[in-house]
């Protein structure tokens, strides 16, 4: 069965400039090198034995606040109520690497190397395109864990691009966007793709992103809920639309579709607004 055919907007751009730190939002992004957007995902944390620091491997991670400029120029670090009073500091992004990485270490108490790169860090580095996900899947989220607010479920989930229905006249919905709409952007196979535009950028659905363990943590303590993958695994196996194609689930602690981007379409632009079309299938 396909999905209902209410025409989904941009209703979000949020970049994630540090791996595992803070997103910013942003009006517009551009299509980068390797399908990603431009400055996600740009800087890593890398521990001396060559592997990534990041909020799988240390929830202390999620005690780092990171703010930036409205043109993201400039990050500023901090990590509040921090016994050893790490001093804030801010430095220029993404071309200040070395300063950031003494911050790193001060806090870490180990040496740690900040690198970047122009084509980011993706974690599916098979489909690097931006994640997209609905509004609706985000609110669906909430009500399966009373007390979380849509802005937490954003944040645990780091979904790049998000969609919602567009506006009528008056400022409303036209029609409501269900649930998991965007479980229609892959297809049956992993063999196959689906073609897909939003704006003027050509997208190719890949498959339902695989979640770690960071979704089941308090984005700002890093503390965890006890039971919540096994309780999200379950809720999201009853709710799944009857044009989630069921062949892609192997497990159900999947949440959003990861996306190729065709190099043809490096250095487009998305902007806040833009449909979302899918093609009719032949």
């Amino acid at each position: 069965m396909s999905a209902p055919t209410v025409k989904p907007r941009l209703a979000k751009i949020r970049l994630h400039p540090i791996k595992s730190l803070d997103p910013v939002c942003v009006n517009e992004a551009r299509i980068g090198p390797n399908g990603g957007l431009e400055l996600d995902r740009a800087w890593a944390l890398y521990a001396a034995d060559g592997r990534w620091v990041n909020a799988k491997r240390t929830a202390a991670v999620q005690l780092i606040r990171a703010s930036y400029a409205p043109d993201v120029s400039s990050v500023t670090l901090t990590v509040p109520g921090d016994r050893r009073k790490i001093p804030p500091m801010t430095f220029p992004f993404p071309g200040d690497t070395e300063g950031a990485a003494e911050w790193f270490s001060m806090y870490f108490e180990q040496t740690i190397q900040v690198r970047y790169a122009r084509a980011g860090f993706p974690d599916d580095e098979l489909a690097a395109g931006p994640t997209i996900i609905s509004t609706a899947s985000l609110e669906a989220v909430c009500e399966w864990f009373p007390g979380m607010t849509l802005e937490e479920s954003r944040r645990r989930f780091r979904a790049t691009l998000e969609i919602d229905a567009p506006a009528n006249v008056n400022g409303a919905p036209d029609e409501k966007l269900p649930a998991f709409w965007e479980d229609q952007l892959f297809a049956e196979s992993e063999s196959s793709v689906v073609r897909f535009k939003i704006g003027e950028v050509a997208f190719e659905g890949s498959n339902p992103c695989a979640r770690c363990p960071v979704p089941a943590r308090d984005s700002s303590s890093g503390e965890g809920a006890i039971g919540f993958q096994a309780r999200f695994n379950e809720l999201r196996r009853l709710h799944l639309p009857p044009w989630a194609p069921g062949e892609r689930f192997d497990h159900f602690y999947r949440l959003s579709t990861n996306t190729r981007v065709p190099s043809t379409e490096a250095g487009k632009l998305l902007r806040l607004g833009d449909l979302l079309i899918v093609p009719p299938r032949s």
